[in-house]
Parts: C-alpha cells; structure tokens; sequence
C-alpha cells in the first residue's frame, strides 16, 4: 500500500469551465448523445463535426478557430456513409480523423485514444456507439463500466479534448438517467447528456434537449430538420420538454407547444391575411404565449406585410403574397437581418398601437 497523501483546497488552482459547444458539450469532459436508431443522433454529431472543423457557430454559442475532430464509429462505413455526409455537410475532411482499427480493435482504455488526440490536437472526439467499444466488459455491470469511463474522462481531463459518446435508448421507459443502454454509471460519468428523438410537427424534423448539465445551466432544446441536400438544418429553440420527447408523441397525442402555434398560425391564415395584432390576441385566447408564436412564425417563415400604420400576417410562397406585392403594400428585405428589422419595427407598431388604444380608453 502506498504512502498517504492529502490534498488541501486551498491549494487548488480553479479554473473555469471550457465548452466547445456553450453548454452542451464542455471540454475536457464526457458527455452523452443517445437516442433511439434513426433518431439523427449521428448525423446532429457529424454537423456538429462539421462545423468545428470549419470553426463555424453552433446554435446559440460563438465561433471558434478551425480544429480537428476524431469520429470513432463501429455502425457505418468510413468511405460509402462517413466521408459522403462529411462533404454534404461541409466539413474539411483534412481536419476529421479515425483510429485506425483494421488490425486491433478499440476500447474505451485504449491508450491510443489519447495519442491520437495529441497527435491530431483534436477537440473533439466522437465514439459512436458505446457498445462497440467496451473491450468485452459487460455495459449492465458497475465493475465492469466504471473503471473504463473513469479511464476516458481522464484522457479527457488531460487533453482538455471534448468526448462525445453515442449511445442508444432502451425499451423500458421511466426516467431519463434510466433509459440509457447499460449501466447508471455511464450516464453518472457524463457531465453532459443530450437526448435527440422525433417531433411530431414533421417527419424530418427533430429536437435535442439538454437533459443534463452538471457545469453549467441546461441550454435549451433545440430543433433541426433533416434533408437530403444540405443533410441537417438548425431550427432555433424549441419548446419541448425531455419527458415529452421521451414519450414520442403523434399528432394524436398532446402537441408540443411550438407544433400547436404552427397548426394555429396555418389555420388562422388559411384564408387569407389576418392583422398581426388580431393574431396575437387570438393565440392569447388560445393559450398560446407570444414568444411560442413568434418562433412558430419564423418557422413557417409567415410574411409581415404592412398597409398604413398596421401589420399583417400571410402565409408565404402563396397568391395572397403576389396580391400583397400587387397592392403596393409596404414588404421588406426576408434577409435574416430583414427579417429581424421587420420583427423589430413589427413589434414597435403593434406596441404603439395599444398604448394609442389604452390612452384614448382611458380618456
């Protein structure tokens, strides 16, 4: 038995926590992606790849240098699924590296995960799934998980490089921690956990929400849509909670909030345009909050229109838009900072209005 050693607090330096992605991924830690197959957990990893590599933003956090990822996969195939969703996606495929496992196979404590990541300067490395890289240990045992994931984190701690691992969803249901293939101790060992799953809204359409987050305050869920051109686009916040996306509702079940605004907006304005402040007041009735309406409208990418001093809303892409132009109504730029203008200046008006409204009641 070795001599003891004691470490005082006091002389601890802190430090402050880094992130890749603020907050959904840290560096130098583990976090956890899971999902059910075909839930676009893998493909929400290899966008996120993507961007890192090109060092682009990542919803709701800022940009960083380009840098280099590793994608460990043991599911899909490097040159016929791998590299083509890489392209699709626009990652610098000079900064996406493999371990090479042609000749011996990789394990969570395997030390070349963390000579590759030196090597390399990798910030990100992705294991996917967690199944294929246990050694032989069994996932459902504690004696067996513990130690490998204790191993990883610290490779993690050491390179400051973020792992990410996938994994997938079991069959019982209950609580999240609980859902995980394998043992509490994989999920104990995250300090991020994220869970991908269908929305009901669209078929191609999913959301991720931050189940876990012991560094740093959950982000919010987010949406993102699946397509066969540009293979995923981000979609903003979204209002779903982790039970909800859990229990992988239908259209016949109870909608997510941002899918009943959407089915209100497309109803209301199935007829035509209706003034922005009448649809504001007539999601209040339905119980709808105006931020959920307002996401819900960009979404649906709704046009405001303005005639005089008021606003009105239309569904896009339709006659009533070319009739609108026809009219010599006011539009402006659908830039993403048009968008945003008209939003503001939309907003300013209908503010103004109800003031105007309230002071002559109030006369």
């Amino acid at each position: 038995m070795g001599d003891l050693k004691i470490i005082t607090m006091r002389d601890v330096e802190a430090e402050r926590v880094r992130f890749l992605w603020n907050p959904y991924i840290p560096s130098g830690k583990i976090s956890i992606v899971q999902g059910d197959p075909g839930s676009g957990k893998t493909t929400m990893m290899l966008a996120i790849a993507a961007a890192v590599t090109r060092g682009d933003a990542l919803p709701n956090g800022g940009t960083a240098a380009p840098a280099s990822v590793i994608f460990q996969t043991a599911e899909d195939g490097l040159a016929d699924t791998i590299k083509p969703r890489l392209e699709q996606l626009g990652a610098d495929c000079g900064r996406v590296h493999v371990i090479d496992e042609s000749e011996e196979a990789l394990s969570l404590a395997d030390e070349r995960i963390e000579q590759a990541i030196i090597r390399t300067d990798a910030k990100m490395l992705i294991i996917d799934p967690l199944q294929a890289y246990l050694g032989g240990s069994d996932m459902r045992s504690a004696t067996g998980v513990r130690p490998l994931m204790k191993s990883l984190g610290a490779v993690a701690e050491r390179t400051g490089c973020a792992i990410v691992i996938i994994g997938h969803l079991n069959k019982k249901g209950g609580k999240a921690q609980y859902r995980g293939l394998g043992s509490i101790d994989i999920y104990a060992a995250a300090r991020s956990v994220l869970t991908v799953g269908k929305i009901d809204v669209d078929e191609n359409m999913r959301a991720v929400v931050h189940g876990k987050s012991n560094l740093a305050q959950a982000g919010s869920p987010l949406a993102f849509g699946l397509d066969s051109v540009g293979g995923l686009t981000w979609l903003g916040e979204y209002e779903i909670t982790l039970d909800e996306l859990l229990a992988g509702k239908s259209a016949q079940q109870s909608e997510s909030r941002l899918g009943q605004a959407m089915r209100f907006i497309k109803d209301e304005l199935a007829g035509g345009e209706v003034s922005a402040a009448e649809m504001i007041q007539r999601a209040a009735d339905s119980g709808i909050p105006k931020m959920t309406l307002d996401r819900a409208k960009q979404t649906l990418g709704v046009k405001s229109v303005k005639r005089g001093s008021q606003w009105f809303w239309a569904l896009g892409g339709g006659e009533d838009i070319q009739g609108i132009h026809a009219g010599g109504m006011n539009t402006l730029p659908q830039t993403q900072a048009g968008k945003g203008f008209t939003a503001r200046q939309e907003h300013q008006d209908i503010h103004a209005a109800k003031l105007n409204t309230l002071s002559r009641e109030a006369v």
